[in-house]
């Protein structure tokens, strides 16, 4: 894992680009503070697992699909409520963590590369 300065970009959720058609890369965040632990230590590195784990949910995003269920209730022409909920399944293979890194004070970022095979790109094209 390499460390990196805090000059990354700054938001908090995820992120899909590619470099070339070739490579699909993805990075993952994590809040530290939110993170169960002993001390601070101990709250970075689950912050550093949990955007790696964020970082292969995007990656299976990309390459599989997401499942989006959405249900909205209406009375009297009035919205009632929306709900929406998302859902992602998939297997990846062969990616690698470019790095790892403190974003600002509070977030840990996993950046995620993954070298298109003939299958992946199958896969990726059917979407």
């Amino acid at each position: 894992m390499q460390s990196q300065s805090a000059a990354e970009p700054a938001a908090v959720c995820c992120g899909t680009t590619t470099r070339s058609p070739e490579i699909i890369t993805v990075v993952g965040y994590a809040p530290i503070s939110l993170q169960p632990g002993q001390n601070q230590q101990h709250k970075i590195l689950m912050a550093m697992r949990a955007s790696k784990l964020q970082a292969y949910q995007e990656m299976a995003s990309v390459i599989h699909g997401r499942l989006i269920r959405s249900q909205s209730s209406m009375n009297d022409m009035v919205l009632q409520g929306d709900r929406v909920q998302s859902a992602v399944s998939g297997i990846v293979r062969g990616a690698r963590v470019v790095k790892t890194y403190p974003v600002q004070d509070d977030v840990y970022a996993t950046v995620l590369e993954l070298q298109l095979t003939d299958d992946i790109q199958r896969a990726y094209l059917r979407m």
